[in-house]
């Protein structure tokens, strides 16, 4: 019974202790629990601080990028708006000058509306003078004179007539100077600017060209055996051949450039070379031609390029690049071309008017002259025959012809055509008369010549004092020969006024070639 209560109470003693312990671990867990959560707690609020400052720190971010992207917007829109205010103050003040310069007009036009209200209360004075003087003469004449009242009328009316006619040639010859010197104004300021714009250089054409020697000995070479090398050059090109004293150097003497050039270009060969002699100087000659042929297309190229003239005829060119060797009044007429040729283009632009077509225009308006010495007619005409053949525009033809007032100018161009023309030709020193009319005499030499039938070729040499006329021997005998010299001398002394003597020498040469193999 006592091991059964020890056992009771020992069992009712563990109960308690573990009830106890129970209570103890229950309490510790709860303290612990309490413990993480407060830990929890205090972290969720570290997190909750940590998140609120990086949404506060976004906020201020995006807050600054959106005050810049303000800022930028707004200093564009100010900007445009600054550039619109720029441009209606500029809009404004071109209105104002507009309206000052419509003001001016209005001005101008009162101040001619009053002149003509003037002149006509003037004019209704003098007509009510008139009428009193026409009544007392009236009454003057009928009481002087038997003239019946019909007659003194029609007198009156007459010197009336007279008087009003008078006053009205008056009043439009004021009217026709003061809109003279508006015009003339205006076209000086176009003509200076164009003068202004376009100042080429000018170099005067020679009728000589010089060759050097390496020295005196070669001019023995030159001359050849009884002179047959000169005569040989001399036949061939055209040109006289002076060999005087002076030291190591040739002259050659022609007015045609293109000939001397020819001439010169095959000495200077011959010389190099060293071997001379007639059949040489033919071979020679003859190669330098085709050369001289190639120097022309390439100068008329040239010439095209620098003025800017496109689609041009290749034969135009050809003939574009020989006037570099024609002159006119001692101004090269190339040059001088394309001289016209930018002052054409600015007066154009200045007048609103196609330039490319003005440019083209003073290239070509003296085209003629590349030829004008071997074909009748003057330079203008021809020219404007030579644009036709080669399809150039209408306007283009009827300008070069009436460029030196031989046509009726049809259009602008036209009559700028006869302005610029002027303007370059006008320049001090551009142009020298002696040497053109001289020029002038022996081009008409030669093309007198040239009207016989036979005539292969002439040459006005020895400063135009002999003319050499080449004939084809089989159109033309012996005989022949005598008879054509005496009338080309007949024809010079009817159409031609010149000092001293003219020798015509007439040359039939025929030649029998054979080739030995």
């Amino acid at each position: 019974m006592l091991n059964i209560i020890i056992f009771i109470a020992i069992a009712l003693a563990s109960a308690y202790a573990g009830y106890i312990l129970r209570r103890h671990i229950a309490e510790k867990r709860i303290q612990d629990a309490e413990t993480k959560a407060g830990y929890i707690l205090e972290q969720a609020k570290k997190e909750a601080q940590d998140k609120r400052r990086e949404m506060e720190l976004e906020a201020k971010d995006l807050l600054y990028r959106m005050r810049q992207d303000f800022e930028r917007e707004t200093k564009d829109r100010r900007q445009e708006i600054l550039n619109s205010e720029k441009r209606l103050s500029q809009k404004e003040e071109n209105i104002d000058r507009r309206l000052e310069l419509l003001e001016r007009k209005e001005k101008e036009i009162e101040l001619r509306q009053e002149n003509v209200k003037k002149q006509e209360e003037s004019l209704k004075a003098k007509d009510v003078q008139l009428h009193q003087l026409i009544a007392e003469e009236k009454e003057r004449l009928q009481k002087i004179s038997s003239l019946s009242a019909e007659e003194a009328k029609q007198i009156l009316l007459s010197r009336l007539n007279e008087e009003l006619n008078t006053e009205k040639a008056v009043f439009i010859k004021r009217q026709e100077e003061e809109l003279r010197s508006l015009v003339d104004k205006k076209a000086r300021e176009i003509i200076s600017l164009a003068i202004q714009r376009c100042a080429a250089e000018h170099a005067v054409e020679s009728t000589v060209s010089v060759v050097a020697l390496p020295n005196d000995d070669m001019k023995g070479r030159v001359i050849g055996r009884e002179g047959r090398n000169i005569r040989a050059l001399e036949m061939a090109t055209g040109v006289d051949v002076i060999i005087d004293d002076t030291p190591e150097a040739v002259t050659l003497s022609g007015f045609d450039t293109v000939r001397r050039e020819i001439a010169r270009l095959s000495l200077e060969k011959l010389i190099s070379d060293g071997r001379i002699h007639p059949g040489r100087i033919e071979e020679i000659v003859e190669k330098t031609k085709k050369e001289m042929d190639e120097k022309i297309r390439e100068e008329g190229e040239r010439a095209v390029f620098d003025v800017g003239v496109d689609n041009l005829h290749p034969e135009l060119v050809k003939l574009i690049g020989r006037l570099k060797y024609r002159t006119s009044f001692g101004q090269n007429a190339l040059q001088h071309s394309k001289e016209v040729a930018f002052i054409f283009g600015v007066m154009a632009s200045e007048m609103g008017l196609d330039f490319k077509l003005a440019r083209r225009i003073g290239l070509l308006h003296d085209i003629g002259k590349a030829v004008d010495h071997q074909i009748e007619g003057t330079h203008a005409k021809l020219g404007a025959e030579l644009a036709k053949k080669y399809n150039e525009s209408a306007e283009v033809i009827a300008a070069i012809e009436a460029h030196h007032e031989e046509a009726e100018p049809k259009s602008f161009y036209a009559v700028l055509a006869v302005a610029a023309d002027a303007i370059s030709a006008a320049r001090p020193g551009a142009r020298r008369e002696t040497l053109e009319t001289y020029i002038k005499r022996l081009e008409k030499l030669e093309s007198i010549a040239n009207l016989f039938k036979g005539v292969e070729k002439s040459f006005a040499i020895q400063a135009g004092r002999e003319i050499r006329v080449i004939v084809q021997p089989e159109k033309i005998s012996d005989s022949d020969a005598i008879n054509l010299a005496r009338d080309i001398r007949k024809k010079i002394e009817e159409g031609m006024e010149y000092p001293g003597q003219i020798k015509v020498t007439v040359i039939r040469e025929t030649r029998a070639i054979e080739y030995a193999k």
